[in-house]
C-alpha cells in the first residue's frame, strides 16, 4: 500500500510543473480575449462550447477519422522507410555519402511546395495529404536513423565479435538500442509535422478531414470553430504519443526507465 501511495505521490509532483504551465497559458488565453473581443480570440470558454456542438453534430469524430488515417498513413509510411533505408546507409558510408544530396533537397523544400506539386498530380484526392506528409517526414527520420547507426559502439561490436556473437543478436542486442535512442526524437518529431502538414494540405486541397473544416470555419469567420478544431488536432497528437509511441520506446528501450529511476 505505501509503495503504492508513494508512487501515486511521485505520479502528482511529476504533474505539478506541467499542470501550472496549462493553467497559466489558459489564463492568458482568457486575458487576450478580454482584450481583443470574441471575434478575434474567443475564450476558452467559447472554443469548448465550439467543440461540444460540433461533437454533437458528428463533425468531429468523422473528420478526426479521416485526418488521422492519411497523417498516420504518411508516417506510417515515412518512418519504416525511412528508418530502414537510413539504418542500412548509416552502416554503409557510401551509400549514405550518394543519398546525402538527395536527403538536403528534400529537407530543403517547404511543405507548401510539395502540396502545390501534389494538387497538380493527385486533385484533391486523399494522395494529396499522404504524399506530402511521406516527403515531408521521410528525411527527417532518414537523417536520424544515419546518425544513429553512424554513432554506434564500435568498441562493443568488436567485443560481441569476439564471442562469435551471431549477426541477427548483435545487431538486435547491439546497434539497435543505439540506433532506437536516435530513433524516436526523429519520430515524435515527424509525428508532430505530419498532423501540421496533412491538415495544411486538406485546408488547400481536399473536401474532408479537419483542414477541410478549418477553410470552410474560415470562410465563415468562425473563429471559435477553428479554436475548436485545434484542440482537436492537439487532444489527437497528445493521445498518439502517449498511447502509440510512449509504450513502444518503453517496450523497445527498458533501460531508460532504469536509468529515470535511478
Amino acid at each position: 500500500m505505501s509503495r503504492a501511495a508513494s508512487t501515486v505521490r511521485s505520479a502528482l509532483r511529476d504533474l505539478r510543473y506541467p499542470a501550472l504551465g496549462v493553467a497559466l497559458f489558459l489564463a492568458l488565453w482568457w486575458v487576450g480575449s478580454l482584450c481583443y473581443g470574441p471575434f478575434i480570440l474567443p475564450s476558452p470558454l467559447e472554443a469548448c462550447r465550439a467543440l461540444w456542438r460540433l461533437t454533437l453534430e458528428g463533425a468531429v469524430g468523422k473528420a478526426a477519422l479521416v485526418t488521422a488515417g492519411r497523417a498516420l498513413g504518411g508516417f506510417a509510411v515515412a518512418a519504416v522507410l525511412g528508418s530502414t533505408v537510413g539504418i542500412l546507409a548509416g552502416l554503409h558510408p557510401a551509400l549514405a555519402r550518394t543519398l546525402r544530396p538527395i536527403t538536403a533537397m528534400l529537407l530543403g523544400i517547404p511543405p507548401i511546395a510539395w502540396i502545390v506539386l501534389a494538387m497538380l498530380w493527385f486533385g484533391t484526392t486523399g494522395l494529396t495529404p499522404v504524399f506530402t506528409v511521406v516527403v515531408t517526414a521521410l528525411p527527417i527520420v532518414f537523417a536520424v536513423a544515419v546518425e544513429g547507426a553512424r554513432t554506434r559502439d564500435r568498441g562493443l561490436e568488436d567485443m560481441g565479435r569476439s564471442f562469435d556473437t551471431p549477426p541477427a543478436m548483435l545487431f538486435l542486442d547491439v546497434r539497435l538500442p543505439h540506433i532506437l535512442s536516435y530513433l524516436f526524437p526523429g519520430w515524435v518529431t515527424a509525428l508532430g509535422l505530419s498532423w501540421k502538414v496533412a491538415v495544411m494540405a486538406e485546408l488547400l486541397a481536399s473536401t474532408d478531414g479537419i483542414g477541410a473544416d478549418l477553410a470552410l470555419a474560415r470562410v465563415n469567420l468562425e473563429t471559435a470553430d477553428v479554436l475548436a478544431w485545434i484542440i482537436v488536432l492537439l487532444a489527437m497528437l497528445l493521445a498518439v504519443d502517449l498511447l502509440l509511441l510512449d509504450p513502444l520506446q518503453r517496450r523497445l528501450e527498458p533501460w531508460r526507465r532504469t536509468v529515470r529511476s535511478s
